[in-house]
């Protein structure tokens, strides 16, 4: 319980002083919300590869659908904020249950190459379907009223509703970690005969465990097409997938903390990387060696093993 109350003291001390960004000039609060909808997406297949063992290559599709109905409802149908990023999520979280269904019948490299082949179906109909605009995409996405009366087209607002999302998905995703769910979930990453062998229904877990990470997936899609009021084939490519589990892997599989600390990491250097066009794939795959060769547990897990905490 110590060790749970500090991550909490240290979630609350980190998420006040992101409420301050609004006040100084140091940090650009665009860069922060993007950081913010990329950490839940890589919070989203943290909890599927960190805490079940489950490695999905294809989570770009829960990212990019709910990202495309989100901004399809809320600019053609011209539903509420709210009402649109619910139907954003409902869909992604329907599509998890459907390719959970299919892809836990497998398991380890073919569980991956289903998940990228499902998600490959849902890049072809992002491409194809009227609504999506093809290679345009959805653009000049507006925010909408928040409630009805909060206006998400000023900077300031949007910023502390993304903070607000960012912040209950982050204690949602710890509250499932240390639940009885989540200690189950464990016990099949370390050791699936064992786990059946004491009377758990692995495959339902399993589907469990995939269905929530695309609803938090769709989640971090809605709010992204929000923030940079756009959605693109990119948020369906699988080149999108692959940098989720860079964030992942990067800040620290199965810790709280490092899905976080990735996402910032990757977004920061493809701000930075862009101005080099076609060489930054080339120099972000080597940052990323270098990192994994030297920090084995991903750079929070690093850090959590050596103080010998939970992080």
């Amino acid at each position: 319980m110590t060790a749970i109350f500090k991550v909490d003291r240290l979630a609350v001390i980190v998420i006040a002083l992101l409420a301050l960004v609004p006040f100084q000039s140091f940090f650009y609060d665009l860069f922060l919300m993007k950081v913010f909808c990329f950490a839940i997406f890589a919070m989203s297949l943290n909890l599927l590869l960190g805490y079940a063992g489950l490695l999905s290559f294809g989570h770009a599709a829960f990212f990019g659908a709910s990202a495309y109905v989100t901004s399809h409802v809320i600019k053609e149908w011209q539903f509420t904020t709210e009402i649109s990023i619910l139907a954003g999520v409902l869909v992604s979280t329907l599509l998890g249950y459907v390719f959970g269904s299919l892809a836990t019948r497998r398991q380890g490299i073919y569980f991956a190459m289903i998940t990228l082949a499902l998600a490959q179906i849902i890049a072809f109909l992002a491409n194809q379907l009227p609504f999506t605009n093809g290679e345009d995409g959805i653009q000049g996405v507006p925010r909408g009223l928040l409630f009805g009366f909060i206006d998400l087209s000023d900077s300031t607002p949007m910023y502390y509703f993304t903070l607000v999302v960012f912040a209950l998905a982050f204690f949602f995703v710890k509250r499932v970690v240390y639940s009885p769910f989540g200690q189950v979930l464990k016990s099949i990453r370390e050791n699936e005969p064992r786990a059946i062998s004491l009377g758990y229904d692995v495959d339902r877990y399993k589907r469990l465990a995939f269905t929530l990470s695309a609803g938090l997936a769709g989640l971090a899609g809605s709010l992204k097409c929000l923030v940079l009021q756009l959605a693109s084939l990119s948020d369906v490519h699988w080149h999108t997938s692959g940098e989720v589990v860079l964030m992942t892997i990067l800040g620290g599989i199965g810790t709280l903390w490092g899905p976080v600390v990735g996402a910032a990491i990757v977004v920061n250097l493809n701000n930075y990387l862009a101005n080099f066009g076609g060489w930054s794939t080339i120099i972000l795959g080597i940052i990323f060696i270098v990192c994994v060769l030297a920090f084995r547990r991903g750079i929070v897990g690093e850090i959590a093993h050596r103080l010998n905490k939970k992080l």
